[in-house]
């Protein structure tokens, strides 16, 4: 391996390992509601950003670690809470549909690189393929139709995930033309 291509792996290593953090100090922040098993989290919101910074590959890296991370214990999931347990329950099907979401942005990210549309699509139908496999596991798991847990786990949650990518798409741009900048 060149020197170049070891330091640009180096960079990739060290920007995934920062992402993976932000996901992991972001996900346990979330706001419980009254009406469903299923908080308010900033996770969608860590994701979004890491895989606009990360592409493809990278975002998806840090999704990974940051469920394998939880899945060992770590308090990183909502509500500070982790474990396979976790995974398990209710919310569990939103957790491994963030596989999803990321793999969805990033490959379309990838496939339109710089078209900052293309990244609103991603996250849009990422976010889509997340919440149908998190409604069909909180269905199955609370014993729900699927229409019951899509208006217990979907619904109210759409206004702020909105927020959540215009946010994204807003500061994204700004933040990977900064890192380019900055030669990391």
């Amino acid at each position: 391996m060149t020197e170049n291509k070891v330091t640009t792996h180096t960079k990739q290593i060290t920007l995934i390992g920062l992402m993976t953090a932000v996901v992991c100090i972001l996900g346990p922040l979330s706001i419980p509601l009254p009406i469903s098993p299923v908080p308010i989290s900033f996770t969608n919101l860590a994701i979004f950003l890491a895989v606009y910074l990360l592409d493809l590959k990278g975002g998806t890296v840090c999704l990974l670690v940051y469920l394998a991370l939880g899945a060992a214990g770590l308090p990183i999931f909502s509500g500070f809470s982790g474990g396979l347990g976790k995974l398990a329950g209710p919310t569990g099907g939103y957790l491994i549909g963030f596989i999803f979401l990321a793999l969805i942005q990033g490959f379309l990210m990838n496939r339109f690189p710089g078209k900052n549309t293309a990244a609103i699509a991603g996250m849009l139908l990422g976010m889509v393929v997340c919440y149908f496999f998190g409604t069909v596991w909180l269905a199955w798991q609370m014993n729900l139709s699927f229409t019951s847990a899509l208006f217990l786990g979907v619904v109210p949650y759409l206004p702020g995930d909105a927020v959540k990518i215009l946010a994204v798409a807003l500061t994204g741009p700004k933040l990977k033309a900064a890192i380019k900048r900055a030669e990391v």
